[in-house]
This record gives structure tokens, C-alpha cells and sequence, in this order.
């Protein structure tokens, strides 16, 4: 299945996309999709339904994020070796944690909008695991059990608040606006192996990113047993399991970061697509 919701800024409504691409609404199904929805019993629920039967939602409608009750927001830093490699870094011998905060979620073609001041605004595009159910300390076997989807992330970060601000990375990951999600949150089951999906990502319609998440060094499996260990993961939270090299820092002769015009296009086989346009500061275009 691919789960969305529809609609303006804080008045979205649950939906579900049919086999022909048609968006049909889940009202009087579900309230929203939240973490009784993303729970087993909630999927199979849904997974039961007539599609036929439910109302159509007219094209153009804005999407919002696929979910809500994000709890926590983790992502994984340097999981692919070829990433690690144009950032100047070891390959790390365990998986790098940091948080971005879940202000910065948003629905997946909304505008980015850039710090006050930003000069190296980056992309990256991710595949994001949302979880089920609780997660605590469970084996890489189980681990996809717990899994209720897959959703394209482009963890927007912004390099020198990153790396050139006192050290930890959440100050360059975690602004407003640097966390689209999207379009759909598509069911296990029509994902399949979620090691073996396509990346890219393209700026001003140029390619720059192009990878597999056949070359993670961590899998799925082991990211959401090794987060298990140091967090409880709940319904509704979503892992971002890093990004394939052809981000702007690791441009080569030239590093390449974002201006305000700048359009994004990113996807992930299977997961739906994204469309950001970059916007320098302006309270305005955030509380739009």
C-alpha cells in the first residue's frame, strides 16, 4: 500500500493511493495515519479495503507528510562507503547517530528554506524506515518485522553549522524546513528487498546524486537493531539510513551548495518522488 494525506497545512486528511495512481481519501476509515494505523492490525485493516469503493481526491491537491506522531527523528551519518570516501572520512567501524529535530519534517514538495545568514545549504537523498511497533533491543532477524513502511527523506543539512560550529552535527540538520518526507509511505510488502532500491537526486535538473542502497555498509536490518539498543523506538518514529556520494560538499574541483531559485528533484524506486524549491530566509514563506 501507499499511505499519504492531502491537503493545506494542518488540515490534511488520510488517503491511500490505488493501483491506477488515484488518490481515493480515508475519511470515516481512519481519523489519520498515526501509530494505530502503522501498527499490523491497523495496515491489515486498510489492506482489506475495496479502493474502488472510496471517494477520489480531485489531482493537485498539496501532499503532506505521509504519516503523524513522529516522535524521534534519527539518522544514520556515513553509511555508504562511497559517501564516506568523497567527505574525506573513515568508513566507520559502527553506525553514526545523530537526531534532527521533527520541526523539520515536512510534506515532500513544500519549500526548503535557508537559515538566516546560510552560505552551505546541502542535500542528501535518504531512504527512511518508519516504524510499526516498539522496538527494544531486537535481533537483526526480527528487525524488518517492525518496519510498517519506506518513505524518501532529503536530510537537508547545512555544513557549516554541521561541522564548523562547535561539533556536533544536529545545529546543521534539525532548521526548519530540513526534513521533507514523502510523498508516500509504501507498505513492506510492496517494497521488497529495501536493499536493493535506486537513489537519486537531481539539482536544477542536473544529476548529482545516483546510488543503490545495495552499497550501505549497514543494512536496514542492522540499523534498526543497533538504534533498538540505545532507544526504545515507538510507532511513528523514522530512521534515515544516509545517503549515496554526489552530495555538494564532496563536488569536485568545486563544492556546490544551495541558492535561493535552486529547484530539487529527488527519488527513490518504488517510494515516489520530490520536488523542493530553495528559498532563502523568510518567515513568510515558513508559516505559509
Amino acid at each position: 500500500m501507499k499511505l499519504l494525506r492531502t491537503g493545506s497545512k494542518g488540515q490534511e486528511q488520510a488517503a491511500i493511493l490505488d493501483a491506477d495512481g488515484q488518490i481515493r481519501s480515508l475519511a470515516g476509515i481512519v481519523n489519520d495515519i498515526d501509530a494505530s494505523v502503522l501498527a499490523p492490525a491497523g495496515l491489515a485493516r486498510l489492506r482489506a479495503l475495496d479502493l474502488s469503493t472510496l471517494p477520489v481526491i480531485a489531482a493537485g491537491a498539496r501532499i503532506g507528510t505521509p504519516w503523524v506522531g513522529c516522535g524521534k527523528f534519527i539518522c544514520i551519518g556515513l553509511n555508504y562507503a562511497d559517501h564516506a570516501a568523497e567527505a574525506g572520512m573513515p568508513i566507520p567501524a559502527e553506525p553514526i547517530l545523530f537526531a534532527k529535530a521533527v520541526s523539520a519534517i515536512q510534506g515532500p514538495n513544500d519549500p526548503v528554506v535557508m537559515p538566516r545568514d546560510s552560505v552551505k545549504t546541502d542535500w542528501e537523498v535518504e531512504l527512511g524506515v518508519v516504524i510499526g511497533t516498539r522496538a527494544r533491543y531486537v535481533e537483526v532477524a526480527q528487525a524488518l518485522e517492525h518496519v510498517a513502511g519506506y518513505c524518501v527523506v532529503n536530510d537537508v543539512s547545512e555544513r557549516e553549522y554541521q561541522l564548523e560550529r562547535g561539533g556536533t552535527w544536529d545545529k546543521g540538520k534539525g532548521c526548519d524546513t530540513f526534513g521533507p518526507v514523502g510523498p508516500w509511505l509504501v507498505t513492506p510488502d510492496e517494497v521488497g528487498d529495501p536493499q536493493q532500491l535506486a537513489l537519486s537526486l537531481e539539482v536544477n535538473g542536473r544529476r548529482v546524486q545516483n546510488g543503490s542502497t545495495a552499497t550501505m555498509i549497514f543494512t536496514v536490518a542492522e540499523l534498526i537493531s543497533y538504534v533498538s539498543r540505545f532507544m526504545t523506538l515507538e510507532p511513528g518514529d523514522i530512521i534515515s539510513t544516509g545517503t549515496p556520494p554526489g552530495v555538494g560538499m564532496g563536488l569536485k574541483p568545486t563544492p556546490q551548495f544551495l541558492r535561493a531559485g535552486d529547484t530539487m528533484a529527488l527519488s527513490i524506486a518504488g517510494l515516489g518522488e520530490q520536488r523542493q524549491t530553495v528559498h532563502a530566509w523568510d518567515a513568510a514563506v515558513l508559516d505559509a
